[in-house]
């Protein structure tokens, strides 16, 4: 795919999200809730999705725009190479971010999975174990259908192309970090 053709169908794509505004949004709202009740985000992916959960989280724990916001609880489930192959060798690969979403069973969490095909059964197993906790919540970024975690609250990238559905949810996860900064100037 050439820049033309990339930049074509990131529009079309962007065009087809109606309402997404009001999804992220909703979702700002949820992590704010959540830290205001001393909560955690959990952020999670495979591949590419990692490297954007750990983005995302050194957005938020660092500092996106505003260095008078305080520093923000996230943990990227990706970023513990000790936890996921201790996990994947001791139980499976598709433990490795459910064993590390039930050691924060008793802490107000949000989990928050990335997985571009929607389809990653370790991101759905997280949600299954997360699911089982009052205290905790799901969301996903995901993208072509919305795969098996379609059920889960989401925003979903309606492309099948990979690059195009990194490049929203990189959007996605940029606007938040914003409006979460905007909320906790000078906090």
């Amino acid at each position: 795919m050439d820049w033309n053709s990339y930049q074509t169908e990131l529009q079309n794509t962007l065009e087809q999200m109606n309402g997404v505004d009001k999804k992220i949004e909703g979702l700002v709202d949820r992590i704010k809730n959540l830290y205001d009740r001393g909560g955690i985000l959990l952020v999670a992916g495979n591949g590419g999705s990692a490297a954007d959960a750990q983005h995302f989280v050194a957005e938020l724990v660092g500092t996106y725009s505003d260095r008078e916001r305080r520093g923000l609880p996230a943990i990227a489930l990706t970023s513990n190479t000790s936890n996921l192959t201790s996990i994947a060798n001791d139980f499976d690969y598709e433990s490795v971010f459910s064993r590390q979403v039930e050691a924060f069973r008793s802490l107000p969490c949000l989990v928050l999975g990335i997985t571009t095909s929607g389809n990653s059964p370790n991101i759905y197993k997280a949600f299954q174990e997360s699911s089982k906790y009052a205290q905790h919540e799901q969301f996903a970024l995901l993208g072509k259908t919305g795969g098996i975690c379609k059920d889960f609250d989401n925003i979903i990238v309606p492309s099948n192309h990979t690059g195009v559905i990194q490049t929203v949810h990189n959007m996605v996860y940029h606007t938040v970090c914003d409006q979460l900064d905007r909320l906790y100037k000078g906090q």
